[in-house]
This record gives C-alpha cells, structure tokens and sequence, in this order.
C-alpha cells in the first residue's frame, strides 16, 4: 500500500572534515513507525490492509505498516492513514491525535519533518459481545 518509487532519506550532512555518510531509510521503516503510532492512540480500532495482510495475518503474521501510504512530494514527506474507529470516540479528536502522534514519532526517530498526515476513517468498529443465557 505504499508509495515506493521515492527512497527516504534522514540525517544531517557532514560537518568539518569528516565524512560520515548519508543515513538512508527504507519506505517500510516509515511505515513501521506510522503504524504503530497510529495504533498507539486510544480509540483507534485497527489500521485497514489490503486482501494479502487480511489473510497473512490470519496465520500469525503481524504488518506494522498496514494501511499506511507515504509519498515524497516536492522533497517533502506526505502520509496517508487507513484506520478503522471504535464507536463511541470522537473521529475529529481521535484524528487530531493520529496526526499528532505520527508528527511526533517521525521526528523523533528520523529527523523528518512531515508535510502532511492525512488521516482517512473507513469504518467504526461496533463492539460486538455475545450474552451467554
């Protein structure tokens, strides 16, 4: 579900006389950090995946990065979020803190400054219980 055309790359250039290098990030360690910040945030039912996840997961597989979308714009880095909600919690609040979180866990591990992080709800997550007579 991401956008992998464009690598990411994160660190300062060299100062002085050393050469240490360039620090280069792989879109799905972007993706990894997005998607767990996402799922960190209290109210947030799930992130929305695709088929393959969906049936990769039923065998035990966990994908951090589901329902995530990065996509380098104008050497800036823009982030699209796929979640489902769970009933009873404001969307706008939950969302203001979805992009809060992520804003913050970006930064803090990567040094990135992001451009945008557009929050999609697809759903709400009714929580279901079965009463037992």
């Amino acid at each position: 579900m991401a956008d992998k055309t464009n690598p990411s790359f994160a660190g300062m250039s060299s100062k002085g006389d050393a050469v240490l290098g360039r620090v280069q990030l792989a879109p799905e360690v972007l993706e990894v950090i997005i998607g767990i910040a996402t799922n960190e945030v209290e109210g947030v039912a799930t992130t929305q995946g695709n088929f393959a996840t969906g049936v990769a997961e039923k065998f035990g597989k966990v994908f951090h990065g589901k329902g995530v979308k990065t996509e380098w714009v104008e050497d800036k880095l823009v982030i699209d979020v796929f979640c489902v909600v769970q009933y009873g919690y404001s969307i706008p609040t939950i969302a203001l803190e979805i992009q809060k979180q992520i804003r913050q866990a970006i930064f803090n591990m990567t040094s990135l400054n992001t451009k945008e992080v557009n929050v999609h709800v697809t759903g709400i997550d009714f929580e279901t219980t079965i009463e037992q007579e």
